[in-house]
Parts: C-alpha cells; sequence; structure tokens
C-alpha cells in the first residue's frame, strides 16, 4: 500500500462517440479529484464536444452514442435522471480542479473548425501532437479514447 498512482494523467480524446468523451472526463475529473495533473488533448471527432453553439445546445450534446441509441443529449439526461454526473458537470469539475484542456490545431482543421467555434467559458489551449507530448511526463501514463 501507499503506492500511487501515475504523476500524470495525459488522455488523447479522439473518440467523437458522447460516451467515450463524457468518460474521458469521468477519468480526468477522477485523476484530478486526488492531486494528478491531467491534460485532455481534443482532437479529431472528438473536438466537436468542445464546439460551442450561440443559443443552442453544446456541441457535446449533438454527439453520437458509440451503441448507436441516440445523441448525447438524450443519453446526458439518461444519466442525468440516474444521478450520474452529466457532461457539463464534469466539464466544470474538470476546469475547476484546472484539468488542461488542449485542443489540436490538425484535429480542428481536419473537422473545418476554427478556434472561435469552441466554448470560451473554459480554457482551451491550442496546440498539436509535440504540444501534447511536451507536456506528457515521463513517468505519467497516456490513455487513448
Amino acid at each position: 500500500m501507499g503506492e500511487r498512482g501515475p504523476e500524470k494523467l495525459s488522455v488523447v480524446v479522439y473518440d467523437g462517440h458522447f460516451d467515450k468523451v463524457h468518460y474521458a472526463l469521468v477519468m480526468a475529473s477522477a485523476a484530478a479529484a486526488i492531486g494528478t495533473p491531467v491534460t485532455l488533448f481534443f482532437t479529431m471527432e472528438a473536438c466537436r464536444a468542445l464546439v460551442s453553439t450561440d443559443g443552442g445546445p453544446s456541441g457535446w450534446a449533438a454527439l453520437p452514442l458509440s451503441d448507436g441509441g441516440g445523441t448525447g443529449a438524450e443519453r446526458d439526461a439518461e444519466y442525468a435522471s440516474r444521478k450520474v454526473a452529466t457532461f457539463d458537470e464534469l466539464l466544470e469539475a474538470c476546469a475547476a480542479m484546472e484539468v488542461k484542456f488542449l485542443v489540436c490545431e490538425m484535429g480542428l482543421r481536419a473537422k473545418g473548425l476554427a478556434r472561435a467555434d469552441l466554448r470560451g467559458d473554459i480554457a482551451i489551449e491550442e496546440g498539436g501532437v509535440v504540444t501534447f507530448l511536451t507536456d506528457a511526463s515521463k513517468d505519467g501514463a497516456v490513455v487513448f479514447i
């Protein structure tokens, strides 16, 4: 006993399915809650989870589910009814615990998105794979979702 987890958690959030992005936030918030620094690196389809829509739901709400059974908004409402943390609750918790949000410049371009399309209510940095790898710790864990 007494052994701790990794020095840092670095998560590549690649998959654009709501349930997978939601779980990346679960992992990040749990690690941050025990004092482990975390970086979430959003790329490709997962970038859409950080899109802000003026007056409408955030981009995550339109994400499909990996089981093909609806949208992120529908699953999020289901989670809320079961007392499971919602997407925005997890996002806000991560931001409050200083989880680093890094979005891939290449991923944005590949999906026809720009920095201006992303949420403004959380701090999101832009960078590339080199930025992500430089940010990761040699004694940390890298997870790909």
